[in-house]
């Protein structure tokens, strides 16, 4: 009860500060899925078209998954120094994974009598993908983007190590004072937000699902 009342007190006088730090988590989370889709979308359709590639490309991505955080932000130290980039290019590089299989899943998936029918009304290519293919696929896309939202705005708080910023900042200067109040001040707000994206994230992603796909 005793550290309810000092969390709250805390709050109630570090609010500015500490709104600051949650708007530059969400910011370096956001910023990082956003180059995650801009490389992982066109990277997953290219290996679903030429489906040699897939096997290397979905290895490379599930070993950078597997690579434990602190040692990730080490190597990428070493190109951008102490710096939000450090951190924007790790969730970066940990939101590639899945995104590219779910957008490579979500193509293949389609069922070939669909695109040979729309090959055998005339489209281009260009049209088969936008017209067809980005609308089925776009559920299970998102279902990867998605993921990656959630991930990042989870793993950011590491990214704090790195110079990134964020309630990261607050959670590790907490365990340095052994200040309890506020380790939850960081790590209130960093679950708070993971669980709201996810949220959201499905929310937009029934918004984004044509209705003939949600019925079905």
């Amino acid at each position: 009860m005793q550290l309810l009342q000092e969390l709250i007190t805390y709050v109630g006088d570090q609010w500015p500060r500490l709104l600051g730090l949650t708007v530059q988590h969400v910011k370096l989370a956001l910023v990082a899925v956003l180059y995650g889709v801009a490389v992982g979308v066109p990277v997953g359709y290219l290996i679903s078209r030429f489906r040699r590639l897939a096997e290397p490309v979905l290895w490379v991505t599930n070993a950078i998954q597997t690579i434990p955080a602190l040692a990730l932000i080490g190597f990428a130290m070493l190109i951008f120094g102490l710096s939000p980039a450090t951190g924007i290019f790790c969730l970066f590089l940990y939101s590639l994974m899945p995104i590219i299989r779910q957008t490579y899943t979500a193509i293949t998936s389609i069922d070939p009598a669909v695109i040979e029918a729309a090959t055998g009304m005339g489209m281009t290519r260009w049209q088969i993908f936008r017209i067809v293919q980005l609308p089925l696929a776009l559920a299970v896309t998102m279902v990867g983007i998605r993921m990656a939202v959630v991930m990042s705005i989870g793993t950011a708080a590491i990214m704090s190590l790195a110079g990134a910023g964020g309630l990261g900042s607050e959670i590790f200067a907490g365990i340095d004072r052994v200040q309890d109040k506020m380790i939850l001040a960081g790590a209130l707000p960093a679950a708070l937000l993971a669980i709201l994206a996810d949220a959201g994230m499905s929310a937009l992603e029934r918004r984004l699902t044509p209705r003939g796909l949600r019925q079905a």
